[in-house]
């Protein structure tokens, strides 16, 4: 049995980047886990630690040394190896020296498919020790790191100078030089309370010794996990609740070794500032967690961690508020001195921002945007007037002072000064849901003004690039088009919109015409929302085929579309849909392949069997009782009904030959297969199910 014991690697540098740290702990992770696979080394599991100044791994039960292998090269068949007499040929000979033998020291391997020379090495696996340091070579160099740094006289490349290596299997150092540090049993613990060496005699030992002695807790995700408690006990020492940001939690343990949390104030004169600014500047500038209280209102506390145990906390706590002071008394002038004025003074100088060369300035922009607004508000029941003045003032507080200095305030600040200039509240609140939504995720605007809003700056966005060729490719997309375009979607399958969304991109390239430079852009930006929206469907577990039998019939109105998909789903799994989508497809190929001009009306003086004039009196009753339904989008009780066509349409194939000789009898009875076809293409060309059906 091969021996085992734990095994340890540990990186010493200066401060790693904090918002890399995590990601690179993971890498390291993966690529030595891989190197440990590919050198058949087994192992138990495997524990990461990252800290500001070390990268760090503690492999359980790693193998001392590779297992022996037998390993069997298999030569020429042992029929091609010798001739009648029995004598090698050149084969076996060949082989036998390609394994530095002779043909007497081979061996005979018998298989299903005859026998064949064989040869058989008994291979001795390597130490661990003269495997590691490769391995953990190689995991490094696989980091991503963009730019990698050098230091002093050395030629090594990282991300951060390298002061130690740590490299232990069970109580022996791995011998190993890597990036210029000579591996030892040695590691350091914190800057501040434990500057000096500290020697490891057991893997194991590793994050207690750091724990105990070196007031370093090495565990990132243990160290995450008691700065927010930290964190929200100092939060409920006030009564308060913490803004316990996931990135910043992540950013701040990545900034700590040893967390103290610190509660600290500022002036309440300060709470006069729009809120979102303030946190802004706490949690952006200095990495602070932001209080609030029961009402979700920031108040005038905040809680910083520090990286060391001070005997005088309240040094660090009057240095923190000294800091943070001036970066809250900027946001406080940027308030006031935008509050002298209104957001409408801003127009003026949309004019000199350019939006994009061809497509004008952000003046030039927000009057499109404006009159688009006011379109789809019609449409949707919103205030036409109220959603055009909502579109002309979307881009004004770009020129504020506030989000200049803080660009996340972006529509937030524009609610905010609407409301002090006065705007109507929905109007004020429409300017912040105009970025809505801004990621994957995020919460769609509200208000209709806001809905149309949002919804006209992406369409207006989309036809404008697309018209002047600049269409996303590959992964190249810097007007951020696709998230528009799901963006758009999301908005109107949320809020079931009724907007015709091709009548809609129709107007807006016509309203551009003079400036686009590409034709047929808005049938082009529908089919890129189109697939698009076949991704958004699939996540809901919509099948693709399903999605391209609705696309198929290509309706403009997405609630419209909706409501088809969830009719054919529903039509999918009747015990009539699989024959009849079947039927459909055949139908389909037949017409296809015809390139005669069908009649009008079927004529049923023509019909020569009583399964034509089934089918045919069918179609007729069911017609009167679907089209009403399809007209008001009732299409699953339509389809459920269409569903009574399986036994007539059998019966048809199975006795009618379609093409007959007689070209009136074939015209008639191809015209009654197209009356069938356009009774289900009223929904969706469900041909397109019996891929699904098969599958599934």
């Amino acid at each position: 049995m091969v021996d085992q014991a734990h095994l340890l690697f540990e990186l010493g540098t200066e401060e790693l980047p904090p918002k890399a740290l995590k990601h690179l702990s993971a890498s390291l992770t993966d690529g030595f886990i891989a190197g440990l696979e590919q050198a058949n080394l087994g192992h138990g599991k495997v524990e990461a630690f990252a800290t500001p100044r070390r990268l760090a791994l503690l492999v359980h039960d790693c193998a001392m040394r590779q297992p022996d292998r037998e390993i069997e090269r298999r030569g020429p068949a042992v029929k091609a190896a010798f001739d009648d007499a029995g004598n090698p040929t050149k084969a076996a000979e060949g082989f036998a020296r390609s394994c530095n033998t002779t043909v007497d020291q081979l061996q005979r391997t018998a298989t299903d498919k005859g026998e064949w020379l064989s040869y058989h090495i008994h291979e001795t696996g390597q130490p661990a020790a003269d495997l590691l340091p490769e391995i953990a070579t190689q995991a490094l160099n696989r980091l991503p790191i963009p730019k990698r740094m050098r230091w002093g006289d050395s030629e090594a490349q990282f991300v951060r100078p390298v002061h130690w290596l740590l490299f232990l299997h069970g109580d022996q150092v791995v011998p190993a030089e890597i990036l210029d540090a000579k591996a030892d049993r040695l590691t350091y613990g914190h800057r501040f309370h434990h500057p000096t060496a500290i020697t490891l005699y057991n893997a194991e030992d590793y994050a207690s010794v750091l724990n105990d002695l070196g007031y370093v807790l090495p565990g990132f995700e243990a160290r995450r996990e008691k700065i927010r408690g930290l964190v929200e006990r100092c939060a409920s020492d006030l009564d308060a609740r913490a803004d316990l940001d996931e990135d910043l939690l992540d950013e701040v343990t990545a900034l700590n070794e040893w967390p103290v949390a610190i509660t600290a104030s500022f002036e309440k004169s300060f709470l006069e500032v729009p809120q979102e600014a303030l946190v802004a500047a706490m949690k952006g500038h200095q990495k602070y967690f932001p209080l609030f209280d029961g009402n979700d209102e920031l108040i005038n506390h905040f809680v910083t961690i520090a990286n060391i145990e001070s005997p005088r906390p309240e040094l660090i706590r009057e240095g923190n508020e000294r800091v943070i002071r001036p970066r809250l008394a900027d946001a406080m002038f940027f308030w006031q001195q935008d509050g002298k004025g209104r957001l409408e003074d801003h127009l003026p100088s949309l004019k000199k921002v350019v939006f994009q060369n061809k497509l004008g300035s952000m003046y030039d922009k927000s009057e499109r945007v404006a009159h688009l607004t006011r379109e789809i508000a019609l449409a949707i029941g919103g205030d036409p007037e109220l959603s055009y003045r909502a579109g002309l003032l979307s881009r004004c507080d770009l020129m504020t002072n506030m989000v200049n200095e803080f660009p996340v305030m972006q529509g937030i600040m524009g609610r905010y000064q609407a409301l002090r200039d006065g705007e109507n509240p929905q109007l004020a609140q429409a300017l912040e849901e105009f970025y809505m939504p801004r990621f994957s995720g995020d919460r769609l605007p509200q208000t209709k003004t806001g809905i149309a809003l949002s919804l006209a700056e992406k369409l207006d966005t989309l036809v404008g690039i697309f018209g002047i060729g600049q269409r996303p490719t590959g992964d190249k997309d810097p007007f951020a088009l696709r998230r528009a375009a799901l963006g758009a979607l999301r908005i109107v399958r949320a809020h079931s919109l009724t907007v015709d969304l091709q009548k809609l991109l129709n107007s807006i390239a016509d309203s551009m015409s003079e400036r686009l430079s590409e034709s047929g852009v808005a049938n082009e930006v529908y089919h890129f929302m189109l697939d698009r929206l076949r991704g958004i469907y699939s996540e809901l577990g919509v099948s693709i085929d399903l999605f391209h039998a609705v696309a198929e019939v290509a309706p403009t109105n997405l609630a419209d579309f909706d409501r088809r998909i969830q009719a054919l789903s529903d039509f999918s799994k009747l015990p009539e849909a699989e024959s009849l989508s079947a039927a459909n497809k055949r139908i389909r190929n037949i017409l296809k392949k015809s390139d005669e001009a069908l009649a009008q009306t079927v004529d049923p003086s023509l019909f020569e069997n009583e399964a034509e004039r089934a089918l045919a009196d069918k179609i007729d009753e069911l017609k009167p009782q679907t089209q009403p339904l399809f007209d008001r989008g009732e299409y699953t009780q339509g389809l459920q009904i269409l569903a009574a066509l399986k036994e007539p349409v059998d019966r048809f194939f199975d006795q009618v030959m379609v093409m007959a000789e007689d070209r009136n009898l074939r015209n008639n009875r191809l015209t009654l297969l197209s009356q069938l076809e356009n009774l289900f293409l009223s929904v969706a060309d469900i041909s397109r199910l019996q891929h699904q059906e098969s599958q599934s």
